[in-house]
């Protein structure tokens, strides 16, 4: 835990803020208090309106209701370069940049000569130089396109375009979502050492032991309202996930019990295009197998040669008894097995597709009549996985990209179980999700394990693999290790082997 920020001089102070689109009611009434030098945790469950409030902040919503004082004038942008000026910066999970510009270009792009008030080159780098440097990287050069960056790199170019422009206000929406490790430890020192100089942050994550880590004070959002706040330190994880879900939690990794039973999928000596290299594993029926390791270490390119969507360069993949080939994912899914892509808006889901299109999309035939899909029937089947899955929504004909982060998970979860697979391949299934979505994937991978499923699952959230997999296998540099009891394994093992310190 870093030491709590000094004084008590606030730079933003919301009141009251309300918000609706239409009959409904985003905000009701939010409080918010941000100190000087300080990392404020924003902490909610998708949908609770943690997002809806930044864009107020930043200007892209005007609010309905409410005050809001920044460094104690009132404040009320009239748009998100308006924001900006008056020293509010907003980095969004999804990052903003112009990939085949140069690091300069990007820290510049819509403030041209703006703040330095000429629009002089020399000087532009000069300050692009100086702000990197600030953050610990003079390594990296401003004529730099930032196609050619690293994802933390690239995040480290919006905080810098955030220095440039005098940011006071910073706000760092789901910041490691895609980061490894390494880059999420860089960033930490980065935030640090900003907030050191008087920066201010809003840190929005669903990783609570990162708020543990970073965070001086937090506040909790449930339904759109206040829930709770107050100081990181001293505040018990379980009291802050309780604000959050607004009910007792009596366990994070719900345990549903379930029995191992024969062999399902087979790898043997897999070795893919790059990666992996050689991994040999046995997933039983009623078996949860979890599959540590770092970011590029080869895990999911594991999974979509399974799948059939990344070529197979020799080795086996045989399924409940079969090794039958498998030229594309359409032959995987007539062999039972179901995949659920890390990527839920570019792979996992037809966003523009209807909540029911996108759930009985692998087994259209089902609700068809002579060789046409009959709506009744399509809405009756997913109104029964809506119900079953807790989905919340409209109607099952509401676009599925029109739904929050967790839900959309649900959605692509439900679409695997009306598939009706044994095999069932994760990658990252709570990715991006709030803490009450997580309990409710916990439970109901118990669930499909008890009732003969295999499931395999990828993560980089070490406890969430200790709590919910049976065994463990960790991937280094495309190799994996035995898969073992996870009872046998500790955090401080899998980094080390994850890290190649057994398994390289």
């Amino acid at each position: 835990m870093i030491p709590a920020a000094r004084g008590g001089e606030m730079i933003l102070e919301m009141r009251g803020v309300r918000k609706s689109f239409g009959p409904t009611a985003a905000l009701r009434g939010v409080d918010l208090e941000v100190r000087r030098g300080e990392v404020h945790a924003l902490i909610g469950e998708n949908g609770a309106g943690k997002s809806t409030l930044m864009k107020v902040l930043s200007g892209a919503h005007a609010p309905d209701a409410g005050e809001m004082v920044l460094e104690g004038a009132p404040y009320r942008p009239s748009g998100p370069e308006a924001a900006r000026a008056a020293g509010v910066s907003m980095i969004y999970q999804e990052l903003n940049l112009a990939l085949d510009l140069t690091v300069e270009q990007n820290v510049y792009l819509g403030m041209e000569g703006s703040t330095l008030g000429i629009a002089h080159r020399a000087r532009q780098e000069a300050r692009v130089r100086e702000a990197l440097a600030l953050l610990g990287h003079a390594d990296i050069s401003p004529a730099t396109r930032v196609r050619k960056l690293s994802m933390g790199a690239r995040q480290l170019v919006e905080i810098a375009r955030a220095i440039v422009s005098e940011a006071r206000l910073i706000v760092l929406d789901e910041p490691t979502s895609s980061l490894t490790l390494e880059d999420t430890n860089r960033l930490f020192d980065v935030i640090r050492r900003l907030r050191s100089s008087g920066v201010s942050f809003i840190y929005i994550s669903h990783f609570l032991e990162e708020v543990q880590r970073i965070s001086d004070r937090f506040t909790v959002l449930r339904e759109g309202a206040t829930a709770g706040a107050g100081a990181v330190a001293g505040t018990p994880l379980h009291d802050i996930i309780e604000l959050m879900v607004g009910r007792a939690l009596d366990e994070f990794f719900p345990k549903v019990p379930h029995e191992r039973g024969e062999p399902l999928l087979a790898l043997e000596s897999l070795h893919g295009k790059r990666l992996p290299r050689g991994v040999d594993l046995v997933l039983h029926r009623g078996e949860i197998i979890g599959i540590a390791g770092l970011v590029g270490a080869g895990r999911t390119e594991t999974l979509r040669a399974i799948y059939a969507l990344d070529p197979v360069l020799r080795g086996a993949v045989t399924v409940a008894g079969s090794a039958a080939p498998a030229r594309t994912p359409a032959d995987r899914v007539r062999q039972g097995i179901g995949f659920l892509s890390e990527d839920r808006k570019e792979e996992g889901l037809a966003l523009g597709l209807s909540i029911a299109d996108n759930m009985t999309l692998p087994a259209l035939w089902r609700v068809a009549s002579r060789g046409w899909v009959v709506p009744a029937r399509q809405r009756k089947a997913a109104r029964g996985w809506i119900e079953r899955m807790r989905i919340a929504c409209r109607s099952p004909w509401q676009p599925a990209g029109d739904l929050s982060g967790g839900n959309q998970q649900k959605v692509a979860l439900a679409r695997l179980l009306y598939q009706e697979a044994d095999v069932i391949l994760l990658d990252e299934p709570t990715r991006g999700i709030d803490v009450g979505s997580k309990v409710e994937v916990y439970r109901l991978m118990g669930e499909l394990a008890r009732a003969g499923k295999g499931v395999l699952f990828v993560s980089s959230y070490i406890p969430e693999l200790l709590g919910v997999a049976d065994r463990i296998a960790v991937m280094s540099r495309g190799r994996l290790s035995e898969a073992r009891p996870a009872a046998v394994w500790t955090e401080k093992e899998i980094l080390r082997w994850a890290t190649g310190g057994e398994a390289a």
